[in-house]
């Protein structure tokens, strides 16, 4: 397979009493003063816990036939593991794989690995989210996260066809199936294109491995998922099949509306690099970029942020990425006074329906200009 490496491009160097420098130091400052490690505590393993309950307490019941006399009771615990599904994503795997439950690496990688469980692969899910979107946040050619299916466009920086006019509407669909499309052909696409731009060889693996344990992981998935309550949920193949697509619809949209409006908004930079000593390099710094490419929203919702895994706090998730997700609310006051030192702007929406707003009405503008 021919190798076809992706452009990549440089940062501007953050020189001397950097924005980044002055607030790492401070975020150290904090956790020297307060005593307390940046990993998990004790909250962060209650979280899992439960998160863990509410994927499988359900499953269980639907499995051992609990809902096989009640339709409702069936799609509801279907809708109860869709929370658990979002929530392990958001709250569970989504730290492991960056590294933050624990300074052992080990007990990291363990944890990461739940997302076989609900069906996806950790291999791709590091290359596209750690590697690409983490260093080159809403940038055209390298972020996965924005470039996406020729319907939808996520940049002012990609080619804009006719029918973009109307994503504002129809994008909410393609949300919707997001995670079912992971479940089933994403994953294999992906590790092609990841051999083809030879991003798998610093995770270790081949393309024939990789197409290997892939293949081992969705037989797995869909035995548990759709054969076993096929044969002992006391419920007819077609209700079986209908709420796992319930799940997926369910937890699909929850998650695309919780990750978009922390980037897709018209406050972000969108900014394409420049030619400086015949290479290509970003006008600012890494974290400059990220700055002005993230936005908060809810800070006031505890309820959301505890659920979703503190990725309302989307900026200090981004500059953050080594400290678990507990601490970002103590951490949000530390980066919006370091950012206001700095002359640096700090997007924030008030509330999640207001940052849902702000997102549609980015979609409606990139579909028109």
């Amino acid at each position: 397979m021919k190798v076809q490496k992706l452009d990549f491009v440089r940062f501007a160097p953050k020189g001397a009493d950097s924005f980044y420098e002055a607030v790492l130091a401070k975020v150290a400052a904090y956790f020297e003063e307060q005593n307390i490690s940046p990993y998990a505590n004790t909250e962060m393993w209650v979280k899992t816990g439960i998160m863990l309950s509410l994927y499988f307490i359900p499953y269980v019941l639907i499995v051992t036939g609990y809902a096989s006399g009640s339709l409702w009771l069936f799609f509801g615990l279907w809708l109860l593991m869709a929370a658990g599904m979002s929530g392990i994503g958001t709250a569970v795997m989504h730290d492991a794989n960056h590294g933050t439950y624990s300074p052992d690496k080990k007990i990291n990688n363990f944890i990461s690995h739940v997302l076989e469980i609900i069906g996806g692969y950790t291999v791709t899910w590091r290359i596209q989210h750690n590697v690409l979107h983490h260093t080159y946040t809403n940038v055209a050619g390298l972020d996965e996260d924005i470039d996406s299916i020729i319907l939808l466009r996520f940049s002012p920086r990609q080619k804009r066809y006719w029918f973009h006019r109307y994503q504002y509407l129809y994008a909410w669909f393609f949300y919707m199936i997001m995670t079912l499309f992971w479940m089933t052909a994403k994953d294999y696409l992906q590790v092609i294109r990841y051999k083809q731009h030879d991003l798998l060889i610093r995770q270790k693996v081949t393309l024939q491995q990789a197409i290997f344990r892939i293949s081992l992981y969705k037989l797995f998935y869909y035995g548990y998922i759709l054969v076993l309550p096929i044969l002992f949920s006391g419920r007819p193949w077609y209700d079986v099949l209908a709420g796992f697509l319930l799940m997926h619809f369910a937890a699909g949209l929850f998650l695309s509306c919780v990750f978009q409006p922390s980037h897709i908004m018209e406050a972000s930079a969108f900014a394409l690099p420049v030619q400086t000593d015949g290479r290509k390099q970003m006008e600012d710094s890494w974290a400059i970029h990220e700055v002005v490419n993230t936005t908060d929203y809810a800070p006031n919702n505890r309820i959301l942020s505890w659920f979703i895994g503190g990725l309302n706090y989307q900026i200090e998730h981004h500059l953050f990425t080594g400290v678990c997700h507990v601490h970002y609310r103590r951490l949000a006051p530390i980066l919006k006074s370091t950012t206001a030192r700095f002359g640096l702007p700090y997007h924030v929406q008030p509330t999640f329906r207001r940052a849902l707003l702000e997102h549609a009405r980015m979609l409606k503008k990139l579909g028109r200009e």
